[in-house]
């Protein structure tokens, strides 16, 4: 009775199904809007023979070009420190090095968020004392939003691509197994401020935001029908 037990429970066990043939592609997704943000660093140097008096001028200069941004009705929040740098500079002769002086620099972070002041708020910055504008981006308020969307047609994106490389094989999708996120985010390109701007007063600094891409990549594999 025994013995007839043990081959009734051997004869039960199956054999592990085979493993689906699968497909894997990549999918992207790209949505392009108008930005209604901006940030631009705006900074100031000063140079002095005396660190102490190159750091307090600075810093005067840095004080007006804060409080007339104020005064243009940015939030505090807008506006946050970027960098603030002292350093002494050479001049070399004859291969020798000769101490010239100091130069400070005091550089903040500004947001903008209606694009139509951007333009005054540069020139504001520079007829207050600001010496540096750069390192100009736009952006979306709401880009998590559009991240979304970008992200939810770079899977349809990639989901189509695995059904037409199972239709070429003659072959379908049975079902999708793995969506892998690789990458969200992304801009169109920039303008940038290499260096201090010379505004005029009745020349307002011209800026075009134009559009802005934000992309999303995806990995999908996808089970092969029998």
């Amino acid at each position: 009775m025994m013995i007839a037990l043990m081959m009734a429970a051997a004869l039960s066990v199956q054999a592990p199904a085979a493993e689906p043939a699968t497909v894997t592609v990549s999918g992207e997704g790209v949505v392009t809007v108008a930005p209604d943000q901006a940030w631009v660093r705006i900074g100031a140097e000063s140079r002095s023979t005396d660190a102490k008096d190159a750091q307090q001028r600075n810093a005067r200069l840095m004080t007006d070009v804060q409080q007339k941004l104020a005064s243009l009705g940015l939030p505090r929040e807008a506006v946050r420190t970027a960098g603030i740098d002292l350093q002494l500079e050479f001049d070399y002769r004859d291969g020798r090095q000769t101490p010239r002086g100091y130069v400070a620099r005091n550089t903040i972070e500004v947001r903008v968020d209606d694009l139509a002041r951007l333009g005054a708020v540069l020139d504001a910055a520079v007829g207050s004392g600001a010496t540096m504008l750069h390192g100009l981006r736009f952006d979306v308020k709401n880009r998590a939003a559009v991240e979304e969307q970008a992200l939810q047609r770079a899977v349809s994106n990639g989901v189509a691509k695995a059904e037409t490389v199972a239709a070429a094989a003659k072959r379908g999708i049975d079902r999708v197994l793995r969506i892998e996120e690789q990458f969200v985010g992304g801009g169109g390109p920039q303008p940038m401020f290499e260096r201090a701007m010379m505004a005029q007063a009745d020349t307002p600094t011209p800026v075009a935001a134009g559009e802005i891409e934000i992309r999303a990549q995806v990995r999908v594999t996808a089970a092969l029908r029998p």
